[in-house]
């Protein structure tokens, strides 16, 4: 299933993921280190407390961007190999995540996450995003809109008959979602979590 081929593709999709916008829009619109400041964390909810909206909007559209080049250098690899341009998809996240350049210090990788989801699995991108959206604005915790968003990615594939070797696949940006919010999670179930 794997091949030495996807090595190439996958260390340039990671090095894509691991570009954090927030931290290059932070630093030169304010002259200072994001994860410095609010949450800690380089990624839009942040950037939109540190600097505001358009540049939080600039930095979630640029996020899912490079989620989508990570899934467009897959395809260029192989346009037949749906796994491989997942794969991609998932070492941008990491990237985004654990970035090299900012010595594994990145951010949560929901904005990239929807860049992958929305070219590879648009429908099931599509309905969870709408019970994300739906969550954040009833209750207004980022947080949580973005755990239901990656939770029910890979429940709606299996509802839509999606092939099982994708939707393990999605099982690992779960995992790695889950993992990235634990401090929030710990935050919403003592009612200490942030709102919007």
């Amino acid at each position: 299933m794997f091949s030495l081929s996807w090595l190439i593709p996958v260390l340039i999709s990671y090095l894509l993921g691991s570009i954090s916008f927030s931290f290059i829009l932070t630093k030169l619109l304010k002259g200072v280190d994001i994860r410095e400041y609010g949450s800690g964390n380089a990624g839009a909810t942040n950037t939109l407390r540190v600097l505001g909206k358009g540049p939080a909007a600039a930095v979630f559209l640029l996020d899912a961007l490079k989620g989508m080049a990570a899934v467009g250098t897959g395809y260029l690899a192989d346009h037949q190999n749906q796994i491989l341009m997942m794969v991609c998809g998932i070492a941008a996240i990491i990237g985004h995540n654990w970035p090299v350049f900012l010595r594994f210090r990145g951010g949560k990788g929901i904005a990239t996450t929807v860049g992958v989801t929305v070219l590879l699995v648009f429908y099931a991108a599509l309905i969870a995003g709408v019970l994300a959206i739906l969550f954040i604005v009833i209750t207004r915790y980022v947080s949580l809109g973005s755990l239901i968003f990656t939770v029910m990615i890979p429940l709606v594939m299996l509802v839509l008959h999606f092939p099982y070797s994708l939707t393990l696949l999605t099982l690992l940006i779960t995992a790695m979602a889950v993992w990235r919010h634990r401090q929030n999670i710990v935050n919403l179930i003592k009612g200490q979590e942030r709102k919007i």
